[in-house]
């Protein structure tokens, strides 16, 4: 008899997003005809920058050629696009980061998802709240977490997020964490975190032999150069952090599908003996098996991010985006709600006070707007809902007047 992993039956509900999905058709077939803007998943919606839609064009039209023709590529993605990384993401910033060091791979999902596969069932892992629902649910989904009460799982160590501490936990009183999640800028507050702030998560996973999973996929949406853009800015973060970083956000690649992780050759990990392994060797055993590569198109178009014409178009593209977030700043402000995110950050993160999934049903029903309920994010984020820059300037304006006028 075949069997399920019954851990996947602890899952509560379905995915968020899924959920959000279903509440949305019922909506469309109830009022059909009637006009739908959503603002809630991070989905972009302009298209790709012309230097990467080019390079892509240019890559299709080598697989056309037997001269120029790709096959299988090298699973940690092709040398010209990592070094391009290592150059403009990391040393630009004085930060000492090798091409070796980088895997290109399909998504940061993905990645984070995966890579607690690495580690064994009974280390402790600890999670913001609120958070991105992955890195909860692929905990669950390994079988190490008991079940949940309370929007809670047992064996998680929850980290919590409020107005009061900027929801940027701190690692004070934190009791022999080893595996640490952390999301800035976040997702799903817009909160950012200073050098202070990472440097006391850094210091903490030294002092215990953790390790940090530091997703900073919104980094391209910082304009506060006094803000960290990277996790190895901080001095000694090269030995207990492991970073994550994507393109679908930076230049549009959501269904593109391109990201990459760093792992620092001094990044170090044990065994239940104490013996000391490298994490990238574990990484690079783990992600050559499962993993075949990004398509070489892809890649192509990825690294075209890196030109002149790349950066240029990519800035004016954030820029689009932040401009509708300082709309849904100004909307919400004159609404008298309390915020967070939307300056560094394509999100919003806004206080009502009432039921997150009611005030989503207000919203849809009475705007026709597709926000975020907060207590899809966790526990600490009841009460609250997340508003997403991601969509046209013209429909950020009617969501707006439409959403300030539901919440009357």
């Amino acid at each position: 008899m075949i069997q399920i992993n019954e851990n996947y039956t602890k899952l509560q509900a379905s995915y968020l997003f899924v959920e959000i999905a279903r509440r949305v058709s019922e909506f469309q077939k109830s009022n059909p005809g009637k006009e739908l803007i959503k603002m809630g998943i991070g989905d972009v919606t302009k298209p790709l920058p012309k230097a990467c839609l080019d390079a892509f064009h240019s890559g299709v039209d080598e697989m056309a050629s037997e001269d120029s023709f790709k096959g299988y590529g090298p699973e940690k993605g092709y040398a010209f696009l990592r070094e391009l990384i290592a150059e403009h993401d990391y040393k630009s910033r004085g930060v000492e980061i090798s091409a070796d060091d980088i895997f290109v791979s399909d998504g940061a999902k993905c990645d984070t998802g995966n890579f607690q596969e690495l580690f064994s069932q009974d280390i402790k892992v600890a999670i913001p709240d609120p958070v991105y629902p992955v890195y909860v649910d692929t905990n669950v989904m390994a079988g190490r977490t008991g079940e949940a009460t309370n929007q809670r799982y047992e064996g998680l160590t929850y980290m919590e997020g409020t107005l009061e501490n900027g929801f940027v936990p701190s690692p004070e009183g934190l009791e022999n964490a080893d595996l640490i999640y952390l999301c800035y800028p976040n997702n799903p507050t817009g909160a950012t975190a200073t050098k202070e702030q990472l440097k006391a998560w850094v210091d903490y996973a030294k002092a215990n032999k953790s390790l940090i999973l530091f997703d900073a996929a919104y980094v391209a949406f910082i304009r506060d150069e006094s803000i960290p853009h990277t996790i190895f800015e901080i001095p000694g973060a090269e030995e207990v952090a492991v970073e994550f970083r994507s393109y679908s956000k930076t230049a549009g690649f959501t269904g593109t599908r391109c990201a990459y992780t760093v792992i620092p050759s001094a990044c170090k990990v044990w065994d239940s003996k104490g013996n000391e392994y490298i994490l990238k060797d574990l990484w690079n055993r783990r992600h050559s098996t499962k993993f075949n590569g990004v398509s070489y198109p892809v890649q192509k178009a990825a690294a075209a991010v890196y030109s002149p014409e790349g950066k240029k178009q990519v800035k004016e593209l954030i820029d689009y985006y932040l401009n509708n977030a300082a709309i849904i700043r100004e909307s919400i402000t004159d609404a008298g709600f309390e915020y967070t995110g939307g300056i560094n950050s394509p999100y919003i993160w806004v206080k009502t006070g009432t039921d997150s999934w009611a005030t989503f049903d207000t919203i849809l029903n009475k705007a026709g707007v597709v926000i975020t309920p907060g207590t899809g994010f966790g526990k600490c984020g009841e009460g609250y809902i997340r508003i997403s820059a991601f969509n046209s300037l013209e429909n950020v304006r009617k969501a707006m007047i439409g959403i300030s006028e539901a919440l009357k």
